[in-house]
């Protein structure tokens, strides 16, 4: 599990490697990761979009931006946390994502940028 805080927000990411399959004659590697954000600060806080950085060791950097996390905008007050899962294709056993998650402080009404750590998925066949 990798971990991060910026300004008062916490992220833990801890992933899980799902197994292959083939999709359209190429062997793809399945990922699942579950992200924990969890409030530390004072103030109450909205999720609102997210950037991501995908890394495969065999393909170049995908990047992929939307709104919320799996179709949710969470509203975390101080002390409460979020969980949610979600998962990655690869075309190698061996990848990487990182980004950032955009979200408003209701007490000051301004935005920022709250980092996700790196965080590695690699099939276990893929390790010495």
């Amino acid at each position: 599990m990798v971990s991060q805080i910026t300004r008062g927000i916490k992220i833990s990411v801890l992933t899980s490697f799902e197994g292959t399959y083939f999709k359209n004659y190429k062997i793809h590697f399945a990922f699942s990761y579950v992200i924990k954000i969890e409030n530390h600060s004072k103030d109450s806080v909205q999720l609102t979009s997210r950037h991501w950085e995908i890394f495969d060791s065999l393909n170049d950097i995908e990047i992929v931006d939307g709104e919320g996390v799996i179709g949710k905008k969470p509203v975390l007050k101080p002390g409460e946390d979020h969980t949610y899962s979600s998962g990655c294709l690869l075309s190698s056993p061996y990848g990487a994502m990182k980004g950032h998650f955009n979200m408003v402080n209701f007490t000051s009404t301004k935005t920022f940028k709250v980092i996700v750590p790196t965080f590695r998925m690699c099939a276990p066949f893929a390790l010495n």
